[in-house]
Protein backbone atom coordinates (compact mmCIF):
# COMPACT_ATOMS: atom_id res chain seq x y z
CA UNK A 1 0.00 0.00 0.00
CA UNK A 2 2.98 2.31 0.44
CA UNK A 3 4.77 1.75 -2.85
CA UNK A 4 4.62 4.30 -5.63
CA UNK A 5 2.15 3.32 -8.36
CA UNK A 6 2.96 5.28 -11.50
CA UNK A 7 -0.15 4.17 -13.37
CA UNK A 8 -2.52 5.17 -10.58
CA UNK A 9 -0.63 8.42 -10.00
CA UNK A 10 -0.84 9.41 -13.64
CA UNK A 11 -4.52 8.52 -13.79
CA UNK A 12 -5.34 10.63 -10.75
CA UNK A 13 -3.25 13.55 -11.99
CA UNK A 14 -4.90 13.33 -15.39
CA UNK A 15 -8.31 13.38 -13.75
CA UNK A 16 -7.36 16.44 -11.68
CA UNK A 17 -5.84 18.15 -14.70
CA UNK A 18 -8.98 17.57 -16.75
CA UNK A 19 -11.21 18.75 -13.90
CA UNK A 20 -9.21 21.95 -13.43
CA UNK A 21 -9.30 22.64 -17.17
CA UNK A 22 -13.07 22.24 -17.58
CA UNK A 23 -14.71 25.36 -19.00
CA UNK A 24 -17.48 25.39 -18.18
CA UNK A 25 -17.44 23.11 -15.19
CA UNK A 26 -20.61 20.97 -15.21
CA UNK A 27 -23.11 21.79 -12.49
CA UNK A 28 -24.09 18.10 -12.20
CA UNK A 29 -27.16 16.75 -10.50
CA UNK A 30 -26.49 16.05 -6.82
CA UNK A 31 -29.29 14.05 -5.21
CA UNK A 32 -31.28 14.03 -8.46
CA UNK A 33 -28.76 11.65 -10.07
CA UNK A 34 -29.42 7.91 -9.85
CA UNK A 35 -27.09 6.20 -7.41
CA UNK A 36 -25.57 2.82 -8.37
CA UNK A 37 -26.21 1.23 -5.00
CA UNK A 38 -25.98 -2.35 -6.28
CA UNK A 39 -22.63 -1.71 -7.92
CA UNK A 40 -21.42 0.24 -4.92
CA UNK A 41 -22.28 -2.65 -2.61
CA UNK A 42 -19.69 -4.85 -4.35
CA UNK A 43 -16.81 -2.36 -4.31
CA UNK A 44 -15.10 -3.27 -1.04
CA UNK A 45 -13.45 -6.67 -1.28
CA UNK A 46 -10.75 -8.59 0.56
CA UNK A 47 -8.48 -8.55 -2.48
CA UNK A 48 -8.99 -4.92 -3.52
CA UNK A 49 -9.69 -3.52 -6.96
CA UNK A 50 -7.58 -1.92 -9.66
CA UNK A 51 -7.18 1.84 -9.00
CA UNK A 52 -8.17 2.77 -12.56
CA UNK A 53 -11.34 0.69 -12.27
CA UNK A 54 -12.34 2.48 -9.06
CA UNK A 55 -11.50 5.91 -10.50
CA UNK A 56 -13.68 5.13 -13.51
CA UNK A 57 -16.52 4.12 -11.18
CA UNK A 58 -16.19 7.38 -9.27
CA UNK A 59 -16.10 9.51 -12.44
CA UNK A 60 -18.93 7.65 -14.13
CA UNK A 61 -21.30 6.88 -11.27
CA UNK A 62 -20.55 9.04 -8.23
CA UNK A 63 -19.26 12.40 -9.44
CA UNK A 64 -22.50 13.35 -11.27
CA UNK A 65 -24.36 12.86 -7.98
CA UNK A 66 -22.48 15.80 -6.44
CA UNK A 67 -23.47 19.39 -7.27
CA UNK A 68 -20.35 21.33 -8.21
CA UNK A 69 -20.02 24.23 -5.81
CA UNK A 70 -17.13 25.86 -7.67
CA UNK A 71 -19.23 27.06 -10.61
CA UNK A 72 -20.82 30.45 -11.41
CA UNK A 73 -24.25 28.78 -11.49
CA UNK A 74 -24.16 27.67 -7.84
CA UNK A 75 -26.26 30.35 -6.10
CA UNK A 76 -27.68 28.38 -3.16
CA UNK A 77 -26.76 28.33 0.52
CA UNK A 78 -23.27 29.90 0.60
CA UNK A 79 -21.21 28.72 -2.40
CA UNK A 80 -17.63 27.51 -2.37
CA UNK A 81 -15.54 28.83 -5.25
CA UNK A 82 -11.89 27.91 -4.71
CA UNK A 83 -9.31 29.50 -6.98
CA UNK A 84 -7.37 27.24 -9.30
CA UNK A 85 -4.15 27.86 -7.38
CA UNK A 86 -5.77 27.01 -4.04
CA UNK A 87 -7.00 23.71 -5.48
CA UNK A 88 -3.56 22.91 -6.83
CA UNK A 89 -1.91 23.62 -3.51
CA UNK A 90 -4.51 21.52 -1.70
CA UNK A 91 -3.06 18.65 -3.73
CA UNK A 92 0.40 19.59 -2.47
CA UNK A 93 -0.86 19.55 1.11
CA UNK A 94 -2.42 16.11 0.64
CA UNK A 95 0.51 14.57 -1.22
CA UNK A 96 3.01 15.93 1.29
CA UNK A 97 1.21 14.31 4.20
CA UNK A 98 1.45 17.58 6.10
CA UNK A 99 0.48 17.61 9.75
CA UNK A 100 -0.60 21.04 10.96
CA UNK A 101 -0.87 20.23 14.65
CA UNK A 102 2.18 21.75 16.33
CA UNK A 103 5.24 23.92 15.90
CA UNK A 104 7.52 20.96 16.59
CA UNK A 105 6.01 18.89 13.79
CA UNK A 106 5.22 21.60 11.26
CA UNK A 107 6.92 24.94 11.84
CA UNK A 108 6.94 25.57 8.09
CA UNK A 109 3.17 25.16 7.99
CA UNK A 110 2.57 27.31 11.05
CA UNK A 111 4.56 30.34 9.90
CA UNK A 112 2.78 30.43 6.53
CA UNK A 113 -0.67 29.94 8.04
CA UNK A 114 0.08 32.58 10.66
CA UNK A 115 1.02 35.03 7.93
CA UNK A 116 -2.42 34.55 6.40
CA UNK A 117 -4.09 34.89 9.81
CA UNK A 118 -2.14 38.06 10.54
CA UNK A 119 -3.26 39.51 7.22
CA UNK A 120 -6.92 38.82 8.03
CA UNK A 121 -6.54 40.19 11.55
CA UNK A 122 -4.96 43.33 10.15
CA UNK A 123 -7.77 43.84 7.65
CA UNK A 124 -10.22 43.45 10.53
CA UNK A 125 -8.40 46.17 12.47
CA UNK A 126 -7.52 43.83 15.31
CA UNK A 127 -4.33 44.70 17.23
CA UNK A 128 -0.86 43.40 16.51
CA UNK A 129 -0.37 40.05 18.20
CA UNK A 130 -3.85 38.79 17.33
CA UNK A 131 -3.85 35.25 16.04
CA UNK A 132 -5.28 31.79 16.26
CA UNK A 133 -5.64 28.84 13.93
CA UNK A 134 -7.42 27.53 10.90
CA UNK A 135 -10.28 25.19 11.83
CA UNK A 136 -12.73 23.15 9.79
CA UNK A 137 -15.51 25.73 9.56
CA UNK A 138 -17.46 28.51 11.19
CA UNK A 139 -19.29 26.10 13.47
CA UNK A 140 -16.05 24.87 15.03
CA UNK A 141 -14.72 28.42 15.16
CA UNK A 142 -17.81 29.65 16.97
CA UNK A 143 -17.64 26.75 19.42
CA UNK A 144 -14.01 27.49 20.30
CA UNK A 145 -14.40 31.26 20.55
CA UNK A 146 -17.50 31.01 22.73
CA UNK A 147 -15.83 28.42 24.95
CA UNK A 148 -12.94 30.77 25.65
CA UNK A 149 -15.33 33.66 26.30
CA UNK A 150 -17.35 31.53 28.70
CA UNK A 151 -14.30 30.66 30.78
CA UNK A 152 -13.08 34.26 30.76
CA UNK A 153 -16.51 35.41 31.94
CA UNK A 154 -16.60 32.87 34.73
CA UNK A 155 -13.16 33.98 35.88
CA UNK A 156 -14.16 37.64 35.88
CA UNK A 157 -17.31 36.89 37.85
CA UNK A 158 -16.55 34.26 40.50
CA UNK A 159 -19.61 35.44 42.40
CA UNK A 160 -21.88 33.96 39.73
CA UNK A 161 -23.02 30.38 39.50
CA UNK A 162 -20.84 29.09 36.62
CA UNK A 163 -23.92 27.50 35.11
CA UNK A 164 -25.77 30.82 35.06
CA UNK A 165 -23.54 32.82 32.70
CA UNK A 166 -25.12 33.80 29.38
CA UNK A 167 -24.34 35.31 26.00
CA UNK A 168 -26.50 37.98 24.38
CA UNK A 169 -27.35 36.91 20.84
CA UNK A 170 -29.96 37.82 18.24
CA UNK A 171 -32.52 35.52 16.67
CA UNK A 172 -30.64 35.85 13.38
CA UNK A 173 -27.40 34.43 14.76
CA UNK A 174 -26.24 31.38 12.85
CA UNK A 175 -27.65 28.08 14.08
CA UNK A 176 -24.14 26.99 15.04
CA UNK A 177 -24.07 29.70 17.73
CA UNK A 178 -27.07 28.19 19.46
CA UNK A 179 -25.60 24.71 19.10
CA UNK A 180 -22.29 25.88 20.54
CA UNK A 181 -24.01 27.40 23.56
CA UNK A 182 -25.87 24.14 24.08
CA UNK A 183 -22.62 22.18 23.95
CA UNK A 184 -20.82 24.42 26.44
CA UNK A 185 -23.81 24.62 28.78
CA UNK A 186 -24.52 28.34 28.44
CA UNK A 187 -27.92 29.94 27.98
CA UNK A 188 -28.70 32.82 25.64
CA UNK A 189 -30.29 36.18 26.23
CA UNK A 190 -32.22 36.37 22.96
CA UNK A 191 -32.35 40.01 21.90
CA UNK A 192 -35.21 41.31 19.77
CA UNK A 193 -33.85 43.25 16.81
CA UNK A 194 -35.00 46.04 14.57
CA UNK A 195 -35.39 44.60 11.07
CA UNK A 196 -33.15 41.65 11.93
CA UNK A 197 -30.07 43.78 12.74
CA UNK A 198 -28.57 43.40 16.21
CA UNK A 199 -27.76 46.87 17.54
CA UNK A 200 -26.34 48.48 20.66
CA UNK A 201 -29.73 50.02 21.42
CA UNK A 202 -31.48 46.65 21.21
CA UNK A 203 -28.89 45.11 23.53
CA UNK A 204 -29.27 47.87 26.11
CA UNK A 205 -33.06 47.56 26.00
CA UNK A 206 -32.91 43.79 26.44
CA UNK A 207 -30.50 44.03 29.37
CA UNK A 208 -32.67 46.66 31.04
CA UNK A 209 -35.70 44.40 30.80
CA UNK A 210 -33.90 41.27 31.99
CA UNK A 211 -34.09 40.33 35.70
CA UNK A 212 -30.46 39.14 35.79
CA UNK A 213 -28.38 41.23 33.37
CA UNK A 214 -25.28 40.62 35.47
CA UNK A 215 -25.16 37.03 34.18
CA UNK A 216 -24.49 38.19 30.60
CA UNK A 217 -20.73 37.80 30.11
CA UNK A 218 -20.53 38.15 26.34
CA UNK A 219 -22.10 39.40 23.13
CA UNK A 220 -22.27 37.55 19.81
CA UNK A 221 -22.59 39.63 16.65
CA UNK A 222 -22.80 38.55 13.03
CA UNK A 223 -20.94 40.27 10.23
CA UNK A 224 -23.12 39.06 7.39
CA UNK A 225 -26.00 36.77 8.32
CA UNK A 226 -26.06 33.63 6.22
CA UNK A 227 -29.67 33.96 5.12
CA UNK A 228 -29.89 37.69 4.37
CA UNK A 229 -26.35 39.09 4.47
CA UNK A 230 -27.18 41.57 7.24
CA UNK A 231 -24.24 43.09 9.13
CA UNK A 232 -24.96 43.74 12.80
CA UNK A 233 -24.03 46.98 14.56
CA UNK A 234 -20.44 45.89 15.10
CA UNK A 235 -19.26 49.31 16.22
CA UNK A 236 -22.06 49.84 18.72
CA UNK A 237 -22.01 46.32 20.11
CA UNK A 238 -18.23 46.25 20.19
CA UNK A 239 -17.88 49.51 22.08
CA UNK A 240 -20.56 48.40 24.56
CA UNK A 241 -18.68 45.16 25.14
CA UNK A 242 -15.43 47.05 25.72
CA UNK A 243 -17.09 49.49 28.11
CA UNK A 244 -18.63 46.68 30.17
CA UNK A 245 -15.83 44.11 29.98
CA UNK A 246 -17.89 41.60 28.01
CA UNK A 247 -16.45 39.03 25.61
CA UNK A 248 -17.21 40.17 22.05
CA UNK A 249 -17.40 37.35 19.53
CA UNK A 250 -18.06 38.08 15.85
CA UNK A 251 -19.26 35.37 13.50
CA UNK A 252 -18.16 36.49 10.06
CA UNK A 253 -18.01 33.03 8.54
CA UNK A 254 -19.75 34.15 5.35
CA UNK A 255 -19.76 37.93 5.30
CA UNK A 256 -16.55 38.82 7.11
CA UNK A 257 -14.64 38.78 3.83
CA UNK A 258 -16.55 41.90 2.76
CA UNK A 259 -14.31 43.88 5.12
CA UNK A 260 -12.15 44.00 1.96
CA UNK A 261 -14.93 45.65 -0.10
CA UNK A 262 -14.50 49.20 -1.35
CA UNK A 263 -18.22 49.93 -0.96
CA UNK A 264 -19.16 47.91 2.13
CA UNK A 265 -15.93 47.69 4.09
CA UNK A 266 -17.02 50.50 6.41
CA UNK A 267 -19.70 48.22 7.87
CA UNK A 268 -16.95 46.12 9.42
CA UNK A 269 -14.99 48.80 11.26
CA UNK A 270 -16.26 47.46 14.58
CA UNK A 271 -14.36 44.20 14.04
CA UNK A 272 -11.44 45.91 15.74
CA UNK A 273 -13.25 45.40 19.06
CA UNK A 274 -13.59 41.62 18.67
CA UNK A 275 -12.14 39.27 21.26
CA UNK A 276 -12.71 36.40 18.85
CA UNK A 277 -13.55 36.55 15.17
CA UNK A 278 -14.36 33.85 12.61
CA UNK A 279 -14.17 34.20 8.83
CA UNK A 280 -14.23 31.25 6.43
CA UNK A 281 -11.77 31.38 3.53
CA UNK A 282 -13.68 28.44 2.02
CA UNK A 283 -16.58 30.80 1.48
CA UNK A 284 -15.89 34.30 0.15
CA UNK A 285 -12.10 34.09 0.19
CA UNK A 286 -12.03 31.39 -2.47
CA UNK A 287 -10.26 28.54 -0.67
CA UNK A 288 -11.14 24.83 -0.76
CA UNK A 289 -13.27 23.23 1.89
CA UNK A 290 -12.69 22.93 4.84
CA UNK A 291 -11.04 26.14 6.03
CA UNK A 292 -12.12 28.73 8.61
CA UNK A 293 -9.90 31.34 10.23
CA UNK A 294 -10.37 31.67 13.99
CA UNK A 295 -8.65 34.77 15.34
CA UNK A 296 -8.32 35.94 18.93
CA UNK A 297 -7.48 39.40 20.16
CA UNK A 298 -5.36 37.79 22.89
CA UNK A 299 -4.29 34.30 21.82
CA UNK A 300 -2.65 33.64 25.18
CA UNK A 301 -6.06 33.66 26.84
CA UNK A 302 -7.36 31.13 24.32
CA UNK A 303 -4.35 28.90 24.80
CA UNK A 304 -4.89 28.77 28.56
CA UNK A 305 -8.45 27.55 27.99
CA UNK A 306 -8.04 25.21 25.03
CA UNK A 307 -4.51 23.76 25.00
CA UNK A 308 -4.61 20.03 25.61
CA UNK A 309 -2.37 18.60 28.32
CA UNK A 310 -1.06 15.03 28.32
CA UNK A 311 2.25 13.42 29.15
CA UNK A 312 2.96 12.54 25.53
CA UNK A 313 2.27 16.18 24.55
CA UNK A 314 4.65 17.75 27.08
CA UNK A 315 7.36 18.08 24.47
CA UNK A 316 5.11 20.38 22.43
CA UNK A 317 5.10 22.87 25.30
CA UNK A 318 8.65 22.47 26.55
CA UNK A 319 11.25 23.71 24.11
CA UNK A 320 13.68 26.61 23.96
CA UNK A 321 12.40 27.79 20.58
CA UNK A 322 10.92 31.28 20.90
CA UNK A 323 7.91 30.22 18.82
CA UNK A 324 7.17 27.00 20.67
CA UNK A 325 3.95 28.33 22.12
CA UNK A 326 2.33 28.66 18.69
CA UNK A 327 0.79 25.25 18.27
CA UNK A 328 -2.41 25.46 16.18
CA UNK A 329 -3.77 22.66 18.36
CA UNK A 330 -3.80 25.09 21.31
CA UNK A 331 -6.35 27.49 19.88
CA UNK A 332 -9.43 25.41 19.11
CA UNK A 333 -11.18 22.21 20.07
CA UNK A 334 -8.95 19.93 18.03
CA UNK A 335 -5.57 18.24 18.20
CA UNK A 336 -4.62 16.45 14.98
CA UNK A 337 -5.17 18.87 12.11
CA UNK A 338 -4.49 19.00 8.40
CA UNK A 339 -2.68 22.07 7.11
CA UNK A 340 -5.95 23.48 5.84
CA UNK A 341 -4.79 27.11 5.79
CA UNK A 342 -1.96 26.57 3.31
CA UNK A 343 -4.08 26.51 0.11
CA UNK A 344 -5.56 29.87 1.13
CA UNK A 345 -2.11 31.25 1.93
CA UNK A 346 -0.78 30.08 -1.45
CA UNK A 347 -3.74 31.59 -3.29
CA UNK A 348 -3.42 34.89 -1.41
CA UNK A 349 0.31 35.12 -2.09
CA UNK A 350 0.15 34.13 -5.77
CA UNK A 351 -2.82 36.23 -6.85
CA UNK A 352 -2.29 39.20 -4.53
CA UNK A 353 -4.74 40.98 -2.28
CA UNK A 354 -6.07 43.27 -5.03
CA UNK A 355 -7.45 40.25 -6.89
CA UNK A 356 -9.36 39.16 -3.78
CA UNK A 357 -10.74 42.64 -3.26
CA UNK A 358 -11.93 42.76 -6.87
CA UNK A 359 -13.52 39.30 -6.73
CA UNK A 360 -15.39 40.10 -3.52
CA UNK A 361 -16.60 43.41 -4.89
CA UNK A 362 -17.88 41.73 -8.05
CA UNK A 363 -20.49 39.78 -6.08
CA UNK A 364 -21.64 42.83 -4.13
CA UNK A 365 -22.00 44.80 -7.35
CA UNK A 366 -23.93 41.99 -9.00
CA UNK A 367 -26.33 41.80 -6.04
CA UNK A 368 -27.12 45.49 -6.44
CA UNK A 369 -27.58 45.18 -10.19
CA UNK A 370 -29.84 42.17 -9.62
CA UNK A 371 -32.02 44.28 -7.35
CA UNK A 372 -32.44 46.72 -10.23
CA UNK A 373 -33.09 43.90 -12.71
CA UNK A 374 -35.85 42.47 -10.52
CA UNK A 375 -37.42 45.92 -10.51
CA UNK A 376 -37.74 45.68 -14.30
CA UNK A 377 -39.95 42.57 -14.12
CA UNK A 378 -43.62 42.48 -13.21
CA UNK A 379 -43.72 38.84 -12.05
CA UNK A 380 -41.08 39.01 -9.27
CA UNK A 381 -40.34 41.50 -6.51
CA UNK A 382 -37.73 42.16 -3.86
CA UNK A 383 -38.42 41.00 -0.31
CA UNK A 384 -35.87 43.40 1.21
CA UNK A 385 -32.92 45.39 -0.12
CA UNK A 386 -29.92 43.33 -1.12
CA UNK A 387 -27.21 43.05 1.51
CA UNK A 388 -23.61 42.12 0.74
CA UNK A 389 -24.00 39.45 -1.95
CA UNK A 390 -27.43 38.12 -0.95
CA UNK A 391 -30.63 38.93 -2.82
CA UNK A 392 -33.99 37.86 -1.40
CA UNK A 393 -37.02 38.03 -3.71
CA UNK A 394 -40.40 36.42 -4.25
CA UNK A 395 -42.68 35.22 -6.98
CA UNK A 396 -46.11 36.39 -5.77
CA UNK A 397 -48.67 33.62 -5.76
CA UNK A 398 -46.25 30.72 -5.51
CA UNK A 399 -46.68 28.06 -2.85
CA UNK A 400 -43.90 26.30 -0.98
CA UNK A 401 -44.29 23.35 -3.32
CA UNK A 402 -43.99 25.54 -6.41
CA UNK A 403 -40.73 27.07 -5.18
CA UNK A 404 -39.34 23.59 -4.55
CA UNK A 405 -40.44 22.35 -7.98
CA UNK A 406 -38.83 25.39 -9.61
CA UNK A 407 -35.57 24.85 -7.74
CA UNK A 408 -35.36 21.19 -8.74
CA UNK A 409 -36.22 21.97 -12.36
CA UNK A 410 -33.39 24.49 -12.56
CA UNK A 411 -31.04 21.73 -11.44
CA UNK A 412 -32.51 19.16 -13.81
CA UNK A 413 -32.10 21.59 -16.69
CA UNK A 414 -28.54 22.38 -15.51
CA UNK A 415 -29.32 26.10 -15.50
CA UNK A 416 -28.35 26.82 -11.90
CA UNK A 417 -28.54 25.59 -8.34
CA UNK A 418 -30.90 27.96 -6.50
CA UNK A 419 -32.78 26.91 -3.39
CA UNK A 420 -35.68 28.64 -1.64
CA UNK A 421 -35.50 29.83 1.95
CA UNK A 422 -37.83 31.06 4.68
CA UNK A 423 -38.12 34.73 5.61
CA UNK A 424 -40.49 35.80 8.37
CA UNK A 425 -42.45 32.60 7.85
CA UNK A 426 -42.77 32.95 4.08
CA UNK A 427 -41.06 30.77 1.49
CA UNK A 428 -39.11 32.98 -0.92
CA UNK A 429 -36.31 32.77 -3.47
CA UNK A 430 -32.73 33.73 -2.70
CA UNK A 431 -29.52 34.30 -4.62
CA UNK A 432 -26.20 34.02 -2.81
CA UNK A 433 -23.58 35.36 -5.21
CA UNK A 434 -19.95 34.44 -4.63
CA UNK A 435 -18.26 33.34 -7.85
CA UNK A 436 -16.99 36.47 -9.63
CA UNK A 437 -17.88 34.97 -13.03
CA UNK A 438 -21.62 34.84 -12.27
CA UNK A 439 -23.22 37.41 -14.58
CA UNK A 440 -26.42 39.30 -15.29
CA UNK A 441 -27.30 37.02 -18.20
CA UNK A 442 -27.64 34.08 -15.82
CA UNK A 443 -29.72 36.17 -13.42
CA UNK A 444 -32.13 37.13 -16.19
CA UNK A 445 -32.34 33.54 -17.45
CA UNK A 446 -33.29 32.31 -13.99
CA UNK A 447 -35.86 35.05 -13.47
CA UNK A 448 -37.45 34.22 -16.82
CA UNK A 449 -38.10 30.67 -15.60
CA UNK A 450 -40.34 32.08 -12.87
CA UNK A 451 -42.94 33.54 -15.25
CA UNK A 452 -45.23 30.50 -15.22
Amino acid sequence: MFEYDAEATNAILDYCRDRLAMDPVPLDFGGLAPLPMDELATMITAEGRAPLEVLDFFERALAPAVVSSDVPTYLAFIPNAPTKNSLLFDMVVACSGLNGTSWLESAGVVVAENQALEYLAGRAGMPEGSGGAFVSGGSMGNLAGLTVGRDVGRTLHPELDPRAVRYAISADAHSSVGKALHVIGVDALLVKTDDHRFTREALIEALAADPHPETVIGVVATSGTTNAGIVDDLEGLGTYAREHNLWFHVDGAYGGAAMMSATDGHLFAGLRHADSFVVDPHKWLFAPLDCAALIYRNPTVARKVLAQQASYLDILHNTDDEHYEWNPSDFAIHLSRRARGLPFWYSLVTYGTAAFESAIQASIDLARRTESIIGEYDHVEMVRPSSLSVVMFRRPGWSDERYNEWSLQLLRDQIAFVTPTKWEGETIARFAFLHPDTDEALVRRILETMRD
